[in-house]
């Protein structure tokens, strides 16, 4: 009878030890890191069960023991609720920190950066080349794209996107973006619409919008964006064209191959400013909310010309005798330039 109650406690203790044995396996897996070195995109897809998701962290080479694995999620019940979704995993990431924010939901967000000064067919070529982008667009056209975001047509596209660097999750579609970005534009431009200077020539918004795309053009000095401004604003107040070269860029189109020539100023196209009177009919990069604001408040002056100093900012005259001053000293210092 007491062999008998010897080998039964030797059973309990047995029993006991591989108990202990395996809760110290499951909580050294828990507590211990990743295996991962480096940044790691994990996506688990919907429907995914605690097998799958053991035998998959396993294959990824992400987890070590996925039977112990099992372990843990049955101990620990609440890191079992994990959701679909793309996550982003750091090698001092622990096992138990992983399944927490599995379990928590928030997924990976990536930074797509849309430049000012850039044109809306550029920002598009970044979002075919974005990771994680559903594209949703069939090309990559103006007239698509106005279409997708129920704007009236293409013409109200180019300028009308807010530059930012815009944070997004996996498959979030091309389409939602550029209107989260359109959108914000939108009150961007309301804003500075109602707080615009009294009686400056614009008809409407557009023009606003386009003016403030040939001053981000035409200058990346912050403190010359309000005087670039008042040129354009003094030159349509009394009826003189524009004459800026960006505009003559921007209608030349896929025909621009780095410089302009005489032909090309005297070539006729909707945006020639050397040849259209008044605002081109549409803008022709993103705009800033930095020249959005100058284009509203312009500075009080009576420039009419302005030219580059070669020293990073411009040289703004009243008449053309000194702007053709301006405009030599300007070639003199591009033939020291290289000649040195």
């Amino acid at each position: 009878m007491k062999k008998m109650l010897y080998f039964f406690l030797l059973i309990l203790v047995a029993l006991g030890l591989a108990a202990g044995v395996g809760m110290w396996k499951v909580h050294r897996l828990a507590d211990s890191p990743l295996l991962i070195r480096d940044e790691t995109i994990f996506t688990l897809k919907p429907g995914t069960g605690r097998l799958a998701l053991g035998e998959q962290l396993y294959n990824e080479k992400i987890i070590n023991r996925p039977r112990v694995f099992q372990w843990l999620l049955k101990i620990e019940p609440g890191l079992s609720h994990f959701k679909a979704g793309t996550y982003r995993l750091t090698p001092d990431m622990s096992v138990r920190a992983m399944m927490t924010l599995l379990a928590s939901g928030k997924e990976a967000q990536f930074p797509l950066r849309l430049v000012e000064g850039m044109r809306v067919s550029d920002w598009l070529e970044q979002l075919r080349a974005a990771p994680y982008i559903k594209h949703t667009l069939k090309d990559d056209s103006y007239r698509t794209l106005a279409s997708a975001l129920g704007l009236t047509g293409p013409e109200q596209v180019e300028g009308w996107f807010y530059p930012d660097t815009w944070l997004y999750t996996a498959n979030t579609t091309d389409v939602a973006l550029m209107k989260r970005a359109h959108q914000r534009m939108v009150k961007a431009v309301d804003a500075v619409w109602k707080d615009r200077m009294d009686n400056l020539p614009y008809k409407d918004q557009q023009q606003l919008v386009t003016m403030a795309s040939i001053i981000e053009k035409e200058t990346a000095v912050a403190g010359e964006r309000d005087l670039v401004s008042s040129v354009f604003i003094n030159r349509l107040r009394i009826g003189m064209r524009l004459q800026t070269d960006p505009t003559v860029i921007y209608g030349m189109g896929e025909h621009y191959r780095g410089n302009i020539t005489r032909k090309d100023l005297e070539t006729p196209t909707p945006y020639n400013t050397y040849v259209i009177d008044g605002l081109p009919p549409g803008a022709i990069a993103i705009p800033s909310p930095a020249s959005l604001d100058a284009a509203a408040h312009p500075a009080k002056s009576n420039w009419l010309y302005f030219v580059a100093d070669g020293k990073g900012g411009h040289t703004f005259s009243t008449n053309l005798n000194d702007h053709n001053k301006a405009v030599r000293s300007y070639i003199q210092v591009l033939k020291d330039k290289d000649a040195q």
